[in-house]
This record gives C-alpha cells, sequence and structure tokens, in this order.
C-alpha cells in the first residue's frame, strides 16, 4: 500500500553529504505526551504568575491604579474603592486561579490532542518526519 507521503519521499532527488531517514510517526504515547503538557503547563504558569506580578509592579509604579481608582470614586461618589480591590494579595491570588485553571485545561488538552492524533493515525498512516546525520 503505497501512500502519498511515500511517493513524495521517492521524487525526493536531491542529494546529500550525510545519511538520510525517513521515519513515519505512527504512535503518541498517551502518558508521554500527558505528562510533557503538565510540564509546560507549570512552566506557563510560572510565567503567568510572574507576568501577573511585573503587570502589578508597573502600574502601581506609573501610579495609574491611584488614578484609576480617583475616576471610579468620583463615577460612583466614593461607592467602590478600586485600590481595595486591585492589591497585590487580591492580584496574586487572581493569578494563582488562572494559573492552575490553564494547568488543567492545558494538561487535558495535551491528552486529547495525542489521543486524536492516534486516531487520526489509522486513517492517515501517520506523518512521515526526515533525519539527517553530517
Amino acid at each position: 500500500m503505497s501512500t502519498v507521503a511515500d511517493k513524495l519521499a521517492k521524487k525526493s532527488t536531491r542529494k546529500t553529504g550525510g545519511k538520510q531517514v525517513r521515519l513515519r510517526l505512527v504512535y503518541i504515547d498517551f502518558w508521554s505526551a500527558v505528562k510533557l503538557s503538565f510540564l509546560a503547563a507549570v512552566a506557563m504558569a510560572i510565567v503567568t504568575m510572574v507576568s501577573f506580578f511585573l503587570i502589578y509592579l508597573v502600574l502601581q509604579a506609573t501610579n495609574l491604579i491611584a488614578q484609576a481608582d480617583e475616576f471610579v470614586g468620583n463615577v460612583t461618589d466614593g461607592g467602590v474603592s478600586l485600590a481595595s480591590l486591585l492589591g497585590l494579595p487580591q492580584v496574586m491570588a487572581f493569578a494563582a486561579v488562572v494559573s492552575i485553571l490553564n494547568l488543567i485545561v492545558f494538561t487535558v488538552l495535551g491528552a486529547v490532542v495525542a489521543g486524536i492524533y492516534n486516531l487520526a493515525v489509522k486513517v492517515t498512516g501517520g506523518l512521515l518526519v526526515g533525519f539527517m546525520s553530517n
């Protein structure tokens, strides 16, 4: 059974100096994909926490939070204090919630993508990957 990938591999007439190997990726281990997506999500959670902290520091240093608090106080006749809602503990708690939700979503998404790929391989025959040694 010849596939399009096999035909394209045979049409490659370019001569190379090293040895070329063409391999077909026909299976992604489910638990390896889950572990890798979890590690990527942990890295993204750390980046999220640090970025929330840095953005808060920039907003605090440029006095934008105080200006927004003054504006909201004028609009609501002092009924809402934005500065009490946007303190560092509240911002970091929100960042932690966002990070945990992202961690869960991206881990599950990695598992789903691995499962879908493993099902799609039965129809498509897999992904042809070429390697070359120099």
